[in-house]
């Protein structure tokens, strides 16, 4: 039972830290961690994932006409 109050106080402890800028700023907020919000990324041309294969099977898409197989 110790354990495990333990934990629960270091996970608040940790949370509260993380949060520190959020609460004392005014109108704080966490910053958008995904790669596409990022301008430094984007002028780099690096996209996520997802992006990345979303425009690969467009460009396959504009390669092979589908229509006619």
């Amino acid at each position: 039972m110790k354990g495990l109050v333990g934990c629960i106080i270091i996970v608040a402890i940790a949370v509260l830290l993380l949060s520190v800028r959020v609460i004392l700023k005014k109108n704080g907020r966490f910053s958008s961690q995904h790669i596409s919000q990022n301008k430094r990324m984007r002028e780099r041309g690096i996209h996520c994932a997802m992006t990345q294969h979303r425009e690969a099977q467009n460009d396959a898409k504009k390669k092979i006409n589908v229509k006619n197989l």
